[in-house]
């Protein structure tokens, strides 16, 4: 089992395919298993790199409060342990945040960042709202499976889960059978996504970058991709129509074509105009 041993936690990993250099970054609970609809799409064209966030999966699991410093050391602890002076780098939700916070820390180690489902932190911030954070967050006393059927409406639109029922289907099995995420980590995580700020220092960060966004995201509501895009100088925006929060699994063909055609020339994309552009959300049947 691949396994990454720092001072401070051990974080297990994954490599798969050849090439450039990607690496993708879990959000809230998430890991390795995330990925299970961009590994076999990416791993034909790039050397992906997934792993566990410290509070998640296979990795350590620290008492906390974690801090998004922490995550973003960890991550560089990784590719400095696989001997990567430069990638390409994709996140999700709180693995956006981590990315966010890992490209300040360690600019001229990433050629392009991939920013979905997030938001820059700080007061700036659009949170949900606090009904739909109060019961996302209410776990107590509720099984695996329980927790995962409790927030599948924040994960997916209404219309993933009237019309496309095997692809939340899938979805459900894999979080189902997902290691198990003790409560404290939980909310150590969420600790350091609460405490996030970035807002001052992505003006400066000079990486192209590709904003994505579900216009029907509950969790993190798309207004913040457009705050992300306005704050990052060299970024274009993507709004998936009618697309909830797990935008890797309701529009996994659409979100891998998007991704790899920005990769292909980051540069390029980045100075395109029009800078945002709304698309359909193709969902797997």
């Amino acid at each position: 089992m691949p396994v990454l041993t720092t001072p401070s936690v051990q974080l297990y990993y994954e490599v798969h395919g050849d090439g450039p250099n990607l690496l993708f970054v879990s959000g809230l609970g998430g890991g390795t298993w995330s990925w299970y609809g961009q590994i076999p799409y990416f791993s034909r064209h790039y050397r992906t790199i997934v792993f566990d966030n410290q509070g998640a999966g296979r990795s350590s699991m620290p008492s906390g409060p974690y801090s998004m410093k922490d995550f973003a050391q960890d991550t560089l602890a990784l590719l400095d342990h696989l001997g990567i002076d430069r990638c390409f780098m994709v996140g999700l939700s709180m693995g956006g945040m981590i990315a966010q916070q890992t490209a300040l820390n360690a600019p001229e180690r990433f050629e392009a960042l991939v920013l979905g489902c997030t938001h820059p932190g700080g007061l700036l911030k659009i949170p949900p709202s606090s009904q739909v954070l109060a019961r996302f967050t209410n776990n107590q006393g509720l099984s695996q499976e329980e927790i995962v059927t409790k927030n599948l409406p924040f994960f997916f639109s209404p219309e993933a889960l009237a019309q496309h029922k095997e692809a939340v289907e899938t979805y459900k099995s894999v979080q189902i059978h997902a290691p198990w995420q003790p409560q404290e980590a939980f909310f150590s995580q969420l600790a350091a996504i609460q405490d996030f700020d970035a807002t001052h220092g992505l003006p400066h960060l000079r990486v192209p970058t590709l904003v994505v966004t579900g216009t029907e995201d509950v969790l993190v509501p798309g207004a913040n991709a457009h705050l992300l895009a306005k704050l990052l100088p060299h970024a274009i925006l993507v709004e998936l129509e009618g697309a909830g929060h797990a935008i890797h699994a309701e529009c996994r063909d659409t979100l891998n074509a998007v991704i790899h055609d920005f990769l292909t020339d980051p540069v390029r994309a980045s100075r395109k105009s029009p800078r945002r552009r709304r698309i359909s959300c193709s969902r797997p049947q």
